[in-house]
């Protein structure tokens, strides 16, 4: 499967073999599901948390008589009915995290690859280098390549001025091609690789 290869100025730099066992599978939806849950239940902190009655400071003097009162048989003033009680069943710190096969997680990154060819979202760049962090100037190479929402990827490091130019652009993200994920490439409406990160990938998946 050949593409063509762009330069940052819409020009043409020659075509490139992609790899059919890495951009050339039928997408499946169920593992692209599978690796979005995993990668967003990992993120999640888990930090949330309230007291139970055990951890509430307070005396368990019996607070009234047993019998003769009326009212319902209490011996203590943390348990969750009563204002300034332990919490029942309330949120725990602990890892949201859920297990997935590396063997999965990696079929789906392919999966994800091969869904931006079969949608014609993936760009191929000769290079992603700038001589200055200009944000207008790459803001107007994005224009001519029609890139408002993308997701480029470099090779092992991105080339500091193109990094610092457009780190404030709204709805482009710059990774290192170690950085690749999923969640990131389902999320932005085009996928930019350069021919570094083709490299890298091809390595990576032989």
């Amino acid at each position: 499967m050949k593409l063509n290869v762009t330069t940052l100025e819409a020009g043409k730099a020659g075509d490139v073999e992609l790899n059919e066992a890495i951009f050339g599978l039928e997408p499946r939806r169920d593992l692209l599901h599978r690796m979005v849950r995993y990668q967003l239940a990992k993120r999640q902190s888990g930090t949330h948390k309230t007291k139970g009655r055990s951890e509430i400071r307070g005396t368990t003097a019996k607070m009234f008589r047993q019998k003769g009162t009326g009212r319902a048989r209490h011996g203590n003033k943390k348990v969750p009915q009563f204002r300034g009680g332990g919490k029942a069943f309330g949120p725990v710190v602990r890892s949201h995290a859920i297990d997935l096969p590396k063997k999965v997680r990696a079929l789906a990154l392919r999966h994800a690859l091969s869904a931006k060819v079969q949608a014609e979202e993936l760009i191929v760049l000769d290079a992603a280098s700038l001589k200055e962090p200009k944000t207008a100037a790459l803001l107007a190479s994005f224009e001519k390549l029609g890139l408002t929402n993308a997701l480029i990827i470099d090779g092992k490091e991105v080339d500091g001025n193109f990094a610092l130019a457009s780190r404030n652009i709204v709805g482009v993200d710059v990774l290192p091609v170690q950085g690749i994920n999923v969640y990131d490439i389902l999320r932005r409406d085009k996928l930019v690789l350069t021919k570094a990160a083709l490299q890298e990938l091809e390595a990576r998946f032989a």
